[in-house]
């Protein structure tokens, strides 16, 4: 594997350096006004980045910026709060209105001029999102001084909802490659972490009035070496996050303006909980943590009333960790055979008076939607979730194509859409398999990639508005080592950051090829893995 990364991952740690400062950055901004005159603010090694005292937040922002210039360009400035005269880069919150002004909370302006740079939002989060515009037009190697050309930029993004999943229960991933994670999804303007925590491979969420259920659901005895090959690799494999790691990478991406939302997925994909809790399912068991890929029939008793005690004091462990307003549920691929063969799921049938097996998921689902709604937090399902009915506050993540998206948005449910033609970046990025790590199938480009939009056709005006954004999917079953993962990611998370951000009459392929080979130098800066040939 080692040999093939090495093939298709340009890890030099000498790339040749930006020529010069250029605000066509990834994602490119809405609106650039260079000086005609061609002046230049002269950014000088240990100058000084302020900010008003009494706000963390930008002090935070501040305390970034220097760390980014100096992993990125090799470049010190210090950060100190109230400097009235002197300081080359000001960090600001809009004090006032402008007439016309957009009111997107993530609206910022970066001005350059002979007074230095500022940078200027409508909240933190919209100087935060400055600062990465900021770092990425000086690039990589800034010597003793940076002339920065004069400039206007107004920006913001065109979706609230920008995210990234990351699949860690095939495979677990180190706490600090989830906090490098979220540095790459912060320089490309992303806001969501979509953090899928539980699977039939492994449970990794400590539950601390459950203790066995990570300590033993996280483990499987053995992995299958390939695709199902009946081959197994002998090995124990485990791990599990515990809540103060958990809370350790809320508390890190927060500083990053992202929120994380957690998903354990239920009523299928949950034999690493069934292995702990056997009388939980509608056989009894025994079950294994699953040692291959694929969907199993063995999902939770829909009939038996510990299941919802169980799911209920598991979320209520999850939301007291994770104070995002979104909680994902999952929800997709669950069988129902065995709740047709179940005593106890057909007496639950008979005494709610269903008529199909698929109802039972309903019941399962509005329950957890009206648990979920009395701490305040609403849920994200997959689209399967739509087939019985949402409540209003409901939001549909669309990945069996846009149709469940478009029939959300038609009853006026809000849509994450992420598709699988468009978004699952566990596909192979080029045609020849050869050249790239094992991955699970399919093929999906960048070009493909920057070609999605998210709001489709069919939806009127008013139905448009309940898409709230798009989303790239990492699963992880072939997936195993941080460097693959990234190499998964990038480019690819190029292109849908643009989809995000960017108005689609705005979007430019070709230009924002040439945009890309200036991020790879960034990449190869920071030691980041990623794909070198685009499709």
């Amino acid at each position: 594997m080692k040999r093939i990364l090495s093939f298709v991952c340009v890890t030099l740690m000498a790339a040749l350096a930006w020529a010069e400062v250029s605000y066509d950055v990834i994602p490119l901004p809405r609106s650039i006004e260079l000086s005609k005159k061609g002046e230049v603010f002269a950014l000088t090694k240990g100058a000084t980045v302020t900010w008003a005292s009494g706000n963390e937040k930008m002090a935070s922002n501040a305390r970034l910026l220097v760390e980014y210039l100096r992993a990125d360009a090799n470049f010190q400035l210090k950060a100190e709060a109230d400097v009235k005269k002197g300081a080359a880069i000001v960090l600001k919150i809009r004090n006032e209105k402008v007439k016309g002004e957009s009111e997107n909370p993530e609206a910022y302006r970066l001005t350059v001029n002979r007074g230095g740079i500022t940078i200027e939002g409508a909240t933190e989060e919209g100087v935060f999102r400055g600062i990465q515009t900021l770092r990425k037009a000086i690039g990589t190697d800034g010597g003793e001084q940076i002339d920065l050309p004069y400039v206007t930029i107004n920006d913001e993004p065109r979706f609230s909802y920008r995210g990234v999943h990351f699949d860690t229960a095939r495979h677990y991933f180190p706490v600090d490659f989830i906090k490098t994670y979220l540095d790459i999804m912060a320089l490309h303007g992303c806001n969501q972490f979509h953090w899928h925590l539980t699977e039939d491979q492994g449970w990794r969420f400590e539950v601390k009035s459950m203790p066995e259920l990570a300590k033993k659901g996280s483990v499987r005895q053995k992995t299958v070496v390939g695709r199902n090959s009946g081959i197994y690799d002998g090995q124990p494999y485990g791990g599990y996050y515990t809540q103060q790691e958990c809370r350790e990478i809320v508390a890190y991406a927060a500083k990053r303006f992202i929120n994380v939302i957690p998903e354990i997925d239920l009523p299928g994909h949950m034999l690493g909980a069934l292995h702990v809790y056997p009388e939980l399912g509608c056989t009894g068991g025994p079950y294994e943590v699953w040692p291959i890929w694929g969907v199993s029939e063995d999902v939770l008793c829909a009939g038996n009333p510990k299941t919802l005690d169980f799911l209920k004091k598991v979320y209520d462990e999850l939301c007291d960790v994770f104070p995002s307003k979104y909680i994902h549920i999952g929800g997709d691929e669950s069988p129902r055979v065995r709740w047709k063969n179940c005593p106890k799921c057909q007496a639950k049938m008979k005494e709610l008076g269903l008529t199909k097996e698929a109802e039972l998921q309903t019941y399962i689902n509005k329950e957890m939607d009206k648990h979920l709604s009395a701490k305040g937090r609403t849920l994200i399902g997959w689209d399967e979730t739509l087939e019985g009915g949402l409540s209003e506050n409901g939001i549909v993540m669309s990945w069996r194509g846009m149709k469940g998206g478009i029939a959300a948005a038609r009853q006026h449910h809000r849509v994450i859409m992420t598709p699988t033609d468009y978004c699952y970046i566990d596909y192979y990025q080029l045609k020849e398999d050869w050249a790239q790590p094992h991955g699970i199938g399919g093929y999906l480009p960048v070009s493909k990639v920057y070609s999605m939009e998210p709001v489709p056709a069919e939806l009127s005006k008013d139905e448009a508005q309940y898409i709230m954004g798009a989303q790239v999917n990492l699963w992880t079953e072939y997936v195993a080592y941080p460097e693959h993962a990234m190499y998964m990611l990038l480019p690819r998370l190029d292109a849908i950051s643009e989809v995000q951000w960017m108005q689609p009459e705005q979007k430019d392929y070709e230009a924002f090829k040439v945009r890309l080979g200036r991020m790879q130098d960034l990449y190869n800066k920071l030691g980041y893995k990623y794909c070198y040939r685009i499709e």
